[in-house]
């Protein structure tokens, strides 16, 4: 289980990135471009995956695509109450860096690696 505060936590911890508000949701942006979403009343998060990302996220039962033409653009759904924590992380920071301009993206890349 992932806690709102535990992905408020993870998601500040990227370079730039910000919380704003989006509609009922929670979005976290870098540099103005979503990257994931929280929905509070369904304790569900969404993450901009690529395709192929999708793919291999979504063989976790808590991550699934958004049943729609946003799916297919790589909007992912995460079950929070179910997803393991470390696999969350995994997934978010996918999206940061999918969404986060090279730079950014590679200063993260580049502490994982440490």
């Amino acid at each position: 289980m992932v806690t709102i505060d535990t992905f408020r936590k993870l998601a500040l911890s990227f370079p730039e990135a910000t919380e704003e508000a989006h509609f009922e949701k929670t979005s976290f942006r870098v540099r103005k471009k979503i990257f994931a979403t929280y929905d509070a009343v369904h304790e569900r998060a969404c993450l901009k995956l690529s395709e192929i990302d999708q793919d291999v996220f979504s063989k976790d039962d808590s991550i699934y695509p958004v049943d729609n033409k946003w799916g297919k653009q790589g909007w992912t759904i995460i079950e929070m109450k179910t997803v393991h924590k470390d696999l969350f992380a995994d997934a978010l920071t996918t999206a940061y860096c999918n969404v986060a301009p090279g730079k950014l993206a590679d200063l993260v890349k580049r502490e994982e690696k440490q």
